[in-house]
């Protein structure tokens, strides 16, 4: 480009920047005005009068844009007219005048302000100029005249226009949005050369109109077709014209009739057409009032219902799957890497057989909203079918006919719904099905999962194949154990173990504060939270693997707050560390690791439950008796049996540990695991007791920081745990800072972030002979305050 003829002197000007929109000279464009600089400067230049620059932003996302956001060609405008909304927001006329380049940034404070130079258009002309100005003519009245419903004097218009450059300015001023973004109408702004702004239109009108002669082409075979229609359509209309003169009623035959229409206009499978066309056979030969007319009526329209041959297209673009996952979720990189292995495998296979992706993890972590989101990357719609509770087997195969107020499956019935037979169909928490004597709707399920048969998937009540392979099927489950085995092996799991505190406090930002602001009716001008506020929430009111609780409480806050802006007690609040404390009350959690006093007999574990991993504090007691085991916590069978494990063990190895071969004889041991009721998997605890036995037996408190987790076996070895990054996150969460795991677990710390890893040490053992180095106090002055007992305070080698 060639800034050329009509460059003028530099003047000053104040900036306003336009989001998906480009204002040309010579146009009048009404825009809305709400951002707060912009507010202010159009309430300043209503009342001095004088011109504005207007320039469109590079990314109009950006909510504070500067210089560096912002084109450096704008238009030079005068305001016609100011509408005033509400209290924040107007509405704008504005007049374009001309063209300018920003030359010196002056300020962004209290709205951008620069130094520009007017560059008008050039005068001369050229016979390549007048015909590209005909060309564009042209083809502007071959758009005009392949587009409906335009006002006539659109068409005068284009004739008064003579100058070249007025031509092609007008012209793209009216693209259409998905012909021309924001960059390509800008390319036009800054064409100072009539010839080169000449081509760039005329290149996007060509688009345009081959837009329209395909839609015109379309349009034509589509009444060809209905045509056909048309003429038994009148025939049917005389004809109930006649049975009304008659005297006969016409409500029955119109019905069968009308069902009898839908049916020659839809494409079926043939062998679903016959059974239609069999049913309504029989529903004409019935009297309406009879239960059998409106099963049979029913049955029909269900058949024709649903999107038998209907599917929607896909978008197989994984950078529009990155895209729409960073926009939705925050964090999660390991989950949204598969993702998008999963899609580019779609694309370049390009048929329906993919793995059926399982989101296994605590509640509140973005299961069934990452559904949502590779519905929307793939273009395709969504559905979810929420299987919690859900025990008979017809809920997925649907009733027989033969039952009163029988019904499709969910399945067919959510195939209707959506109205196309490719959606993303998520099935919601698939681990809560149960089973009794209705039937296992997890084996039902068996079927419509399995790519080598769910192309002829028949429901009862349909009794018809229809091809479900065209599904995406995705699973979301709590707990990956309780889904039943022959269905587990159709599903890859992917696990979503929860979010770190960085992460909640970043999802709290980006995601949570905006959503609560908008449906509280807070202005974000008026409530703003600070990075300490944001902490405090997170760390003190918050203890779970997700953010749902964290929601609940920015909403408390924006509630109180909602309340005092309606009563006029406030015009804007920093939600800061005080005034969380303030509005939600004393903090609720703490590092739990505080609250463990060093003391012999007392031993952090690490288990998980359906809400994601937790910190498991095991204490042991002893009192004088006759050898008995006592074990309370709720405790089931699993950590029951983990306890007499640790207990046996200890007592076949007491001669290592200094003890009596008959240390057992007149003591009773006390075993409690408070809070147990939580876990779930207690799998992992047996070492954490042997830890606590040991750390009493010899008088030596274990680390408070340090929490063990591995199954016990009789021979002392430490055999594997699930869960691991679940329980690594409530370790990190709960403030420990050394974690002894199985030596079989470490590949799986190799899938745990960076952030938690940094504050974790991670030690590996096979053998509990070399546990009690590792996690009992190397301080021996603290075992002064223990019982005394036989033998040295030093943890021994066993």
């Amino acid at each position: 480009m060639t800034r050329a003829q009509g460059a003028q002197k530099p003047e000053r000007i104040a900036i306003l920047p336009l989001r998906n929109s480009v204002l040309f000279p010579r146009s009048v464009v009404p825009i809305n005005v709400g951002r707060p600089k912009s507010v202010r400067l159009v309430e300043e230049l209503e009342a001095g009068g004088g011109l504005i620059g207007v320039v469109a932003q590079r990314d109009p996302q950006t909510v504070d844009p500067t210089f560096d956001d912002i084109y450096t060609v704008g238009t030079v405008a005068r305001i016609v007219r100011v509408i005033r909304i509400s209290a924040t927001n107007y509405s704008v006329v504005l007049n374009g005048i001309g063209r300018f380049h920003v030359t010196q940034p002056l300020g962004v404070e209290p709205y951008l302000r620069a130094e520009v130079v007017r560059v008008s258009d050039p005068t001369e002309t050229s016979p390549e100029i007048e015909t590209l100005a005909g060309e564009l003519r042209d083809k502007t009245r071959q758009v005009l005249a392949l587009t409906p419903n335009l006002p006539k004097e659109t068409q005068s218009i284009l004739d008064n226009v003579e100058e070249a450059g007025s031509l092609a300015d007008l012209v793209a001023s009216n693209f259409p949005e998905e012909l021309a973004q924001v960059p390509v109408r800008q390319r036009v702004l800054e064409a100072y050369g009539i010839r080169e702004r000449l081509e760039i239109v005329t290149k996007v009108l060509d688009r345009q109109l081959d837009a329209l002669r395909i839609k015109a082409e379309v349009s034509n075979m589509v009444e060809t077709e209905m045509s056909r229609n048309q003429r038994a359509y009148v025939l049917r209309q005389q004809l109930r014209a006649i049975r009304e003169e008659l005297g006969e009623s016409p409500d029955e035959d119109d019905e069968v009739e009308q069902l009898r229409e839908r049916l020659a206009l839809m494409d079926l499978p043939t062998e679903a057409r016959d059974v239609a066309r069999k049913q309504l056979s029989r529903l004409a030969s019935m009297q309406s009032q009879s239960p059998e007319y409106q099963i049979a009526r029913n049955y029909v329209e269900w058949i024709l219902d649903l999107p038998w041959k209907v599917s929607t297209p896909d978008l197989h673009l994984i950078s529009e799957v990155r895209r729409c996952l960073d926009q939705d979720h925050y964090g999660l990189e390991l989950v949204k890497k598969r993702i998008i292995e999963f899609s580019a495998i779609r694309a370049l296979r390009q048929d329906n057989r993919s793995p059926i992706l399982l989101f296994v993890g605590p509640p509140g972590v973005g299961k069934t909203s990452l559904g949502r989101s590779i519905a929307r990357a793939m273009g395709r719609r969504y559905a979810r079918i929420a299987l919690g509770g859900v025990r008979d087997e017809a809920e997925i195969r649907g009733h027989r006919r033969t039952y009163v107020g029988a019904l499709p499956g969910r399945i067919l019935a959510a195939l209707k719904k959506v109205g196309a037979n490719n959606p993303v169909l998520v099935l919601d928490e698939i681990d809560k099905m149960g089973a009794d004597m209705r039937g296992d709707p997890a084996a039902a399920l068996l079927e419509a999962l399995d790519p080598a048969q769910n192309d002829s998937f028949v429901d009862h009540y349909l009794d018809l194949p229809f091809d479900l392979s065209k599904i995406t099927f995705l699973a979301t489950a709590n707990s990956f154990g309780a889904i039943p085995e022959a269905l587990r092996d159709r599903l890859e799991v992917i696990e979503i173990p929860g979010y770190t505190p960085i992460e909640k406090r970043e999802i709290a930002r980006r995601f949570l504060i905006p959503k609560q602001l908008e449906e509280h009716g807070i202005a974000p001008e008026r409530l703003t939270f600070t990075e300490s506020g944001i902490q405090t929430i997170v760390d003190s009111y918050t203890r779970e693997a997700g953010v749902r609780t964290l929601e609940k409480r920015i909403a408390a806050i924006c509630r109180e707050i909602a309340v005092k802006e309606a009563e006029g007690e406030i015009q804007a609040v920093e939600v800061t560390r005080t005034v969380v404390e303030e509005i939600l009350g004393p903090p609720e959690y703490r590092l739990e690791t505080t609250e463990i006093a060093p003391a012999p007999g007392i031993a952090a574990g690490l288990g998980a439950s359906g809400a994601g991993g937790e910190l498991v504090i095991v204490e042991v007691s002893r009192m004088p008796g006759k050898g008995n085991i006592r074990l309370t916590g709720s405790l089931g069978k699993v950590l029951e049996e983990a306890a007499h494990t640790a207990v046996s063990f200890v007592r076949s190895r007491a001669d290592r540990l200094h003890l009596s071969p008959e240390w057992l004889k007149d003591i009773d041991v006390h075993i409690h695991v408070p809070r147990a009721r939580a876990v779930r998997d207690f799998a992992g605890l047996g070492s954490a007791i042997f830890a606590a036995l040991c750390s009493l037996l010899l008088g030596v408190p274990c680390r408070n920081d340090v929490a063990v987790v591995g199954e016990l076996t009789l021979r002392g070895a430490i055999l594997p745990v699930n869960n691991v990054k679940a329980m690594l996150l409530a370790a990190h969460r709960a403030g420990v800072t050394e974690v002894i795991l199985p030596a079989r677990n470490e590949a799986d710390v190799s899938e745990v972030s960076d952030e938690i890893l940094a504050n974790l040490r991670i030690r590996y053992i096979s053998h509990v002979d070399s546990l009690l180095g590792l996690i009992l106090s190397p301080d021996a002055a603290r075992a002064s305050s223990a019982p005394a007992q036989p033998g040295p305070a030093a943890a021994p080698a066993l």
